[in-house]
Protein backbone atom coordinates (compact mmCIF):
# COMPACT_ATOMS: atom_id res chain seq x y z
CA UNK A 1 0.00 0.00 0.00
CA UNK A 2 0.84 3.66 -0.97
CA UNK A 3 2.55 5.69 1.96
CA UNK A 4 -0.36 8.14 3.78
CA UNK A 5 1.37 11.10 2.48
CA UNK A 6 2.66 9.46 -0.74
CA UNK A 7 2.43 11.57 -4.12
CA UNK A 8 3.10 15.08 -1.83
CA UNK A 9 5.99 17.06 -2.96
CA UNK A 10 7.77 19.64 -0.91
CA UNK A 11 10.39 21.71 -1.20
CA UNK A 12 12.75 22.76 1.89
CA UNK A 13 15.27 25.21 2.52
CA UNK A 14 15.90 23.62 6.00
CA UNK A 15 18.88 23.57 8.24
CA UNK A 16 20.35 22.36 11.10
CA UNK A 17 17.65 20.65 13.72
CA UNK A 18 14.27 22.18 13.94
CA UNK A 19 12.94 22.45 10.33
CA UNK A 20 14.33 18.87 9.10
CA UNK A 21 13.22 17.30 12.51
CA UNK A 22 10.18 18.03 11.07
CA UNK A 23 10.13 17.13 7.96
CA UNK A 24 11.97 13.98 8.81
CA UNK A 25 8.17 12.80 9.88
CA UNK A 26 7.06 13.63 7.15
CA UNK A 27 9.27 11.54 4.69
CA UNK A 28 8.50 8.54 6.81
CA UNK A 29 4.95 8.95 6.45
CA UNK A 30 5.95 9.24 2.35
CA UNK A 31 6.10 12.90 1.30
CA UNK A 32 8.95 13.71 -0.79
CA UNK A 33 11.29 16.09 0.92
CA UNK A 34 13.89 18.11 -1.73
CA UNK A 35 16.56 19.51 0.56
CA UNK A 36 17.79 22.98 -1.31
CA UNK A 37 21.15 23.43 -0.54
CA UNK A 38 23.16 26.67 -0.80
CA UNK A 39 26.17 25.30 -2.54
CA UNK A 40 28.13 28.27 -1.56
CA UNK A 41 27.71 27.37 2.37
CA UNK A 42 28.32 23.81 2.26
CA UNK A 43 24.54 22.95 2.30
CA UNK A 44 22.74 22.37 5.75
CA UNK A 45 25.42 23.16 8.57
CA UNK A 46 24.17 20.32 10.39
CA UNK A 47 26.57 18.38 7.96
CA UNK A 48 29.61 19.49 9.98
CA UNK A 49 28.16 19.52 13.70
CA UNK A 50 30.93 17.53 15.63
CA UNK A 51 31.70 15.16 17.03
CA UNK A 52 30.67 12.04 14.69
CA UNK A 53 31.36 13.89 11.25
CA UNK A 54 32.84 13.01 8.14
CA UNK A 55 33.27 14.79 4.98
CA UNK A 56 29.96 16.70 4.47
CA UNK A 57 28.12 14.00 6.95
CA UNK A 58 27.42 13.62 10.55
CA UNK A 59 25.49 11.47 13.06
CA UNK A 60 23.71 14.91 13.69
CA UNK A 61 22.60 15.05 9.98
CA UNK A 62 21.94 11.50 9.60
CA UNK A 63 19.18 11.73 12.78
CA UNK A 64 17.24 14.55 10.74
CA UNK A 65 17.72 13.71 7.24
CA UNK A 66 16.76 9.82 6.70
CA UNK A 67 14.85 9.47 3.53
CA UNK A 68 15.09 12.80 1.78
CA UNK A 69 16.62 13.87 -1.25
CA UNK A 70 19.10 17.05 -1.96
CA UNK A 71 19.63 19.04 -4.55
CA UNK A 72 22.21 22.33 -5.17
CA UNK A 73 20.65 25.42 -5.69
CA UNK A 74 22.04 29.17 -5.87
CA UNK A 75 18.77 30.84 -5.24
CA UNK A 76 20.64 34.24 -5.40
CA UNK A 77 21.43 33.60 -9.10
CA UNK A 78 19.01 34.33 -11.83
CA UNK A 79 19.72 30.59 -13.57
CA UNK A 80 19.16 29.24 -10.15
CA UNK A 81 15.70 30.75 -9.07
CA UNK A 82 14.33 30.12 -12.59
CA UNK A 83 15.22 26.26 -11.74
CA UNK A 84 13.00 26.72 -8.01
CA UNK A 85 10.25 28.80 -9.87
CA UNK A 86 10.08 25.64 -11.68
CA UNK A 87 9.84 23.01 -8.73
CA UNK A 88 7.54 25.24 -7.11
CA UNK A 89 4.82 24.61 -9.89
CA UNK A 90 5.35 20.56 -9.51
CA UNK A 91 5.43 20.75 -5.90
CA UNK A 92 2.73 21.09 -3.05
CA UNK A 93 4.81 23.23 -0.24
CA UNK A 94 7.21 25.25 0.19
CA UNK A 95 8.62 24.85 3.42
CA UNK A 96 11.55 26.80 5.30
CA UNK A 97 13.32 27.56 8.61
CA UNK A 98 15.29 30.97 8.37
CA UNK A 99 14.69 33.76 10.49
CA UNK A 100 11.92 35.67 10.61
CA UNK A 101 12.43 38.48 8.08
CA UNK A 102 14.31 36.33 5.23
CA UNK A 103 11.17 34.30 3.22
CA UNK A 104 10.25 37.57 2.51
CA UNK A 105 13.53 39.23 1.34
CA UNK A 106 14.23 36.00 -0.58
CA UNK A 107 10.59 36.07 -1.97
CA UNK A 108 9.52 32.56 -1.10
CA UNK A 109 6.04 33.42 0.71
CA UNK A 110 2.56 32.46 -0.84
CA UNK A 111 2.51 36.23 -2.42
CA UNK A 112 5.84 35.39 -3.96
CA UNK A 113 4.84 32.28 -5.52
CA UNK A 114 0.87 32.39 -5.91
CA UNK A 115 1.46 33.34 -9.47
CA UNK A 116 3.40 30.49 -9.97
CA UNK A 117 1.18 27.76 -8.09
CA UNK A 118 -1.89 29.51 -6.76
CA UNK A 119 -2.32 26.19 -4.60
CA UNK A 120 1.06 26.31 -3.13
CA UNK A 121 1.33 26.22 0.59
CA UNK A 122 4.68 28.05 2.31
CA UNK A 123 5.53 27.10 5.54
CA UNK A 124 8.07 29.35 7.60
CA UNK A 125 9.26 27.82 11.03
CA UNK A 126 11.32 30.55 12.39
CA UNK A 127 12.87 32.27 15.99
CA UNK A 128 9.77 34.60 16.56
CA UNK A 129 7.58 34.20 14.02
CA UNK A 130 7.16 36.88 10.29
CA UNK A 131 5.57 39.36 12.07
CA UNK A 132 6.16 41.54 15.56
CA UNK A 133 9.36 43.48 17.18
CA UNK A 134 11.53 40.44 17.07
CA UNK A 135 10.72 39.09 13.45
CA UNK A 136 14.43 39.71 12.42
CA UNK A 137 16.22 38.53 15.31
CA UNK A 138 17.91 34.83 14.91
CA UNK A 139 16.23 32.38 17.41
CA UNK A 140 17.76 29.04 18.86
CA UNK A 141 16.16 26.98 21.40
CA UNK A 142 18.25 27.50 24.39
CA UNK A 143 17.90 31.27 24.06
CA UNK A 144 13.76 30.65 23.50
CA UNK A 145 14.07 28.56 26.69
CA UNK A 146 15.51 31.33 28.53
CA UNK A 147 13.04 34.26 27.21
CA UNK A 148 9.73 31.83 27.72
CA UNK A 149 10.37 31.42 31.46
CA UNK A 150 11.36 27.49 30.57
CA UNK A 151 14.72 27.93 32.56
CA UNK A 152 13.27 29.94 35.09
CA UNK A 153 10.94 26.59 36.43
CA UNK A 154 13.90 23.91 35.85
CA UNK A 155 16.47 22.81 38.06
CA UNK A 156 16.51 22.40 41.80
CA UNK A 157 15.28 25.37 43.87
CA UNK A 158 18.64 26.34 45.15
CA UNK A 159 20.57 25.98 41.25
CA UNK A 160 20.98 28.03 38.19
CA UNK A 161 18.11 28.55 35.70
CA UNK A 162 18.67 25.47 33.58
CA UNK A 163 17.75 24.40 30.04
CA UNK A 164 16.19 20.83 29.45
CA UNK A 165 18.77 18.56 28.26
CA UNK A 166 17.50 18.23 24.93
CA UNK A 167 16.15 20.84 22.48
CA UNK A 168 12.58 20.35 23.32
CA UNK A 169 11.76 23.87 21.83
CA UNK A 170 13.31 23.00 18.52
CA UNK A 171 11.45 19.80 18.52
CA UNK A 172 7.51 20.40 19.39
CA UNK A 173 8.04 23.40 16.76
CA UNK A 174 9.18 20.85 14.04
CA UNK A 175 5.88 19.04 15.04
CA UNK A 176 3.99 22.35 15.04
CA UNK A 177 5.52 22.78 11.38
CA UNK A 178 4.65 19.32 10.21
CA UNK A 179 1.02 19.79 11.64
CA UNK A 180 0.28 23.32 10.24
CA UNK A 181 2.03 22.24 6.66
CA UNK A 182 -0.89 19.20 6.48
CA UNK A 183 -3.68 21.78 7.68
CA UNK A 184 -2.75 23.57 5.32
CA UNK A 185 -2.21 20.93 2.46
CA UNK A 186 -5.48 19.78 2.81
CA UNK A 187 -7.15 23.44 2.57
CA UNK A 188 -5.53 23.99 -0.35
CA UNK A 189 -6.45 20.37 -1.86
CA UNK A 190 -10.50 21.43 -0.71
CA UNK A 191 -9.89 24.78 -2.02
CA UNK A 192 -7.40 25.51 -4.52
CA UNK A 193 -6.09 28.01 -2.96
CA UNK A 194 -2.81 27.98 -0.82
CA UNK A 195 -1.32 30.23 2.16
CA UNK A 196 1.54 31.04 4.69
CA UNK A 197 2.12 28.94 7.53
CA UNK A 198 3.87 30.89 10.30
CA UNK A 199 4.87 28.87 13.25
CA UNK A 200 8.04 29.94 15.39
CA UNK A 201 10.28 28.56 18.15
CA UNK A 202 8.69 31.43 20.60
CA UNK A 203 4.89 30.85 19.81
CA UNK A 204 5.69 27.16 20.70
CA UNK A 205 7.67 27.95 23.80
CA UNK A 206 5.09 30.10 24.94
CA UNK A 207 1.93 27.49 23.96
CA UNK A 208 3.41 25.25 26.23
CA UNK A 209 3.82 26.68 29.23
CA UNK A 210 0.07 25.53 29.39
CA UNK A 211 -1.53 25.55 32.60
CA UNK A 212 1.44 27.22 35.08
CA UNK A 213 0.94 30.11 32.55
CA UNK A 214 -3.06 29.98 32.41
CA UNK A 215 -2.91 29.96 36.41
CA UNK A 216 -0.76 32.65 36.32
CA UNK A 217 -3.06 34.90 33.66
CA UNK A 218 -6.23 34.25 36.23
CA UNK A 219 -4.97 33.75 39.29
CA UNK A 220 -1.34 35.30 39.57
CA UNK A 221 0.15 31.97 39.77
CA UNK A 222 4.26 32.58 40.22
CA UNK A 223 5.71 28.71 38.91
CA UNK A 224 8.51 28.09 41.16
CA UNK A 225 11.01 25.49 40.62
CA UNK A 226 10.52 22.22 42.78
CA UNK A 227 12.77 19.69 44.60
CA UNK A 228 13.83 16.48 42.69
CA UNK A 229 11.42 17.53 39.57
CA UNK A 230 7.99 17.51 41.65
CA UNK A 231 5.08 18.41 39.80
CA UNK A 232 4.06 22.27 40.71
CA UNK A 233 0.49 20.68 42.71
CA UNK A 234 0.64 17.13 42.37
CA UNK A 235 1.99 14.93 45.22
CA UNK A 236 3.55 12.52 45.03
CA UNK A 237 4.88 13.06 41.30
CA UNK A 238 8.30 13.46 41.56
CA UNK A 239 11.74 11.52 41.49
CA UNK A 240 12.86 9.92 44.56
CA UNK A 241 16.19 8.34 45.43
CA UNK A 242 16.26 4.66 46.76
CA UNK A 243 19.12 3.06 48.14
CA UNK A 244 20.98 2.44 44.78
CA UNK A 245 19.30 5.07 42.65
CA UNK A 246 16.58 7.71 41.77
CA UNK A 247 13.25 6.12 40.19
CA UNK A 248 10.14 8.63 39.62
CA UNK A 249 6.51 8.14 41.41
CA UNK A 250 3.68 9.42 40.14
CA UNK A 251 -0.07 9.08 41.89
CA UNK A 252 -2.04 11.45 40.02
CA UNK A 253 -5.11 10.05 41.25
CA UNK A 254 -6.84 8.95 44.16
CA UNK A 255 -6.70 5.06 43.50
CA UNK A 256 -2.86 5.31 42.61
CA UNK A 257 -2.53 6.84 45.65
CA UNK A 258 -4.35 4.00 47.43
CA UNK A 259 -2.31 1.15 45.92
CA UNK A 260 1.02 3.36 46.53
CA UNK A 261 0.63 3.58 50.29
CA UNK A 262 -0.12 -0.61 50.55
CA UNK A 263 3.29 -0.90 48.39
CA UNK A 264 5.17 1.27 51.12
CA UNK A 265 3.30 -0.97 53.77
CA UNK A 266 1.92 2.11 55.17
CA UNK A 267 -2.15 1.93 53.87
CA UNK A 268 -2.46 3.87 56.74
CA UNK A 269 -1.51 7.14 55.40
CA UNK A 270 -4.12 6.96 52.49
CA UNK A 271 -6.76 6.89 55.72
CA UNK A 272 -4.57 9.96 57.48
CA UNK A 273 -6.42 12.99 56.85
CA UNK A 274 -3.70 14.98 56.43
CA UNK A 275 -3.05 13.04 53.27
CA UNK A 276 -6.62 11.46 52.19
CA UNK A 277 -7.35 13.81 48.84
CA UNK A 278 -5.25 15.30 46.58
CA UNK A 279 -5.86 18.97 47.96
CA UNK A 280 -4.38 17.70 51.47
CA UNK A 281 -1.64 15.99 49.77
CA UNK A 282 -0.42 19.36 48.77
CA UNK A 283 -1.22 21.29 51.39
CA UNK A 284 0.59 19.03 53.58
CA UNK A 285 3.14 18.13 51.18
CA UNK A 286 6.57 18.50 53.10
CA UNK A 287 5.70 16.40 55.91
CA UNK A 288 4.33 14.18 53.07
CA UNK A 289 7.49 13.81 51.20
CA UNK A 290 9.64 13.93 53.88
CA UNK A 291 8.32 10.16 54.91
CA UNK A 292 8.17 9.12 51.82
CA UNK A 293 12.16 10.17 51.39
CA UNK A 294 12.69 7.87 54.18
CA UNK A 295 10.93 4.92 53.36
CA UNK A 296 11.80 4.63 50.04
CA UNK A 297 15.24 5.21 50.83
CA UNK A 298 15.21 1.98 52.77
CA UNK A 299 15.14 -0.21 49.44
CA UNK A 300 16.39 -0.81 45.72
CA UNK A 301 14.88 0.19 42.85
CA UNK A 302 14.87 -3.03 41.11
CA UNK A 303 12.64 -3.72 44.49
CA UNK A 304 10.28 -0.77 44.16
CA UNK A 305 10.11 -0.49 40.63
CA UNK A 306 8.61 -4.39 40.84
CA UNK A 307 6.95 -4.35 43.57
CA UNK A 308 5.00 -0.77 42.29
CA UNK A 309 4.74 -2.13 38.33
CA UNK A 310 2.64 -5.27 39.77
CA UNK A 311 0.82 -2.86 41.64
CA UNK A 312 -0.22 -0.71 38.41
CA UNK A 313 1.27 2.57 40.16
CA UNK A 314 3.10 4.61 37.83
CA UNK A 315 6.59 4.75 38.15
CA UNK A 316 10.01 4.12 36.37
CA UNK A 317 13.83 4.17 36.92
CA UNK A 318 15.83 7.35 35.86
CA UNK A 319 17.61 5.44 33.47
CA UNK A 320 21.04 6.50 31.28
CA UNK A 321 19.95 7.20 27.54
CA UNK A 322 22.09 3.92 26.93
CA UNK A 323 19.44 2.05 29.53
CA UNK A 324 16.92 3.79 27.93
CA UNK A 325 17.81 2.51 24.56
CA UNK A 326 18.30 -0.92 25.55
CA UNK A 327 14.68 -0.99 27.18
CA UNK A 328 12.62 -3.92 25.33
CA UNK A 329 10.06 -1.43 24.55
CA UNK A 330 11.84 0.29 22.37
CA UNK A 331 12.72 -2.99 19.92
CA UNK A 332 9.25 -4.18 20.43
CA UNK A 333 8.06 -0.36 19.05
CA UNK A 334 10.92 -0.71 16.39
CA UNK A 335 12.05 2.78 17.47
CA UNK A 336 16.10 2.16 16.02
CA UNK A 337 15.85 1.59 12.24
CA UNK A 338 18.52 0.81 10.39
CA UNK A 339 20.28 1.70 6.51
CA UNK A 340 23.14 1.60 4.57
CA UNK A 341 25.58 4.00 4.29
CA UNK A 342 28.48 4.63 2.21
CA UNK A 343 30.32 6.11 4.63
CA UNK A 344 29.38 4.94 8.12
CA UNK A 345 28.54 0.99 6.76
CA UNK A 346 25.26 1.08 8.68
CA UNK A 347 24.01 3.87 10.68
CA UNK A 348 21.52 3.31 12.84
CA UNK A 349 18.75 6.13 13.30
CA UNK A 350 15.55 6.74 16.04
CA UNK A 351 12.00 5.82 14.37
CA UNK A 352 9.39 8.49 13.81
CA UNK A 353 6.75 8.02 16.99
CA UNK A 354 3.76 9.05 14.52
CA UNK A 355 2.33 5.42 13.39
CA UNK A 356 -0.51 5.05 10.60
CA UNK A 357 -2.37 2.16 10.14
CA UNK A 358 -0.23 -0.62 8.96
CA UNK A 359 1.85 1.78 6.75
CA UNK A 360 5.60 1.20 6.84
CA UNK A 361 8.50 2.18 4.94
CA UNK A 362 12.10 0.82 4.39
CA UNK A 363 14.44 3.21 6.20
CA UNK A 364 17.11 4.68 3.83
CA UNK A 365 20.00 6.76 5.07
CA UNK A 366 20.01 10.63 4.74
CA UNK A 367 20.85 12.23 1.17
CA UNK A 368 24.96 13.39 0.38
CA UNK A 369 25.25 17.05 -0.71
CA UNK A 370 23.40 17.70 -3.75
CA UNK A 371 22.98 13.82 -4.41
CA UNK A 372 19.95 14.12 -6.84
CA UNK A 373 20.61 17.27 -8.55
CA UNK A 374 20.56 15.63 -12.18
CA UNK A 375 17.69 13.12 -11.46
CA UNK A 376 14.97 15.77 -9.80
CA UNK A 377 15.53 18.35 -12.42
CA UNK A 378 15.57 15.76 -15.07
CA UNK A 379 12.49 14.11 -14.18
CA UNK A 380 10.56 16.86 -12.57
CA UNK A 381 11.19 20.00 -14.72
CA UNK A 382 12.54 18.11 -17.89
CA UNK A 383 15.72 19.79 -17.97
CA UNK A 384 17.97 18.26 -20.69
CA UNK A 385 21.57 18.03 -20.56
CA UNK A 386 22.66 21.13 -22.27
CA UNK A 387 20.32 22.94 -20.15
CA UNK A 388 21.58 21.56 -17.40
CA UNK A 389 25.71 22.44 -18.50
CA UNK A 390 24.31 26.34 -19.74
CA UNK A 391 22.07 26.17 -16.09
CA UNK A 392 25.48 25.10 -14.03
CA UNK A 393 27.50 27.76 -16.33
CA UNK A 394 25.44 30.74 -14.90
CA UNK A 395 26.00 29.40 -11.10
CA UNK A 396 22.33 27.58 -10.83
CA UNK A 397 24.61 25.20 -8.77
CA UNK A 398 26.84 27.08 -7.30
CA UNK A 399 30.67 28.32 -8.40
CA UNK A 400 32.38 25.14 -10.26
CA UNK A 401 29.15 22.97 -9.21
CA UNK A 402 31.06 19.95 -8.02
CA UNK A 403 28.19 18.80 -6.32
CA UNK A 404 26.07 17.59 -8.78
Amino acid sequence: MPLPLAGIRILSLEQFGAGPFGTSHLADLGAEIIKIEDPGSGGDVGRYVPPYSTEEDSLFFETFNRGKKSISLELSTPAGREIFNKLVTVSDAVFSNLRGDVPEKIGITYDDLKSLNPSIVCCSLTGFGMTGPRRAEPGYDYVIQGLTGWMDITGEPDGPPTKSGLSIVDFATGYVAALALLAGLRAAERDGIGMDCDVSLFDTAVSMLTYPGVWHLNAGFEPKRTHNSAHPSVVPFQAFKASDGWMVIAAPKEKFWVRLTEVLERPDLAENPKFRRLADRQENSEELLSLLDRIIGERTVEHWVGALRAAAVPSGEVNTVAQALRDPQVAARGMIVEADHPLYGTVKTLASPVKVGRHTTTPTRAPRRGEHTRLILRELVDLNDDEFKAASAAGAFGIGADNV
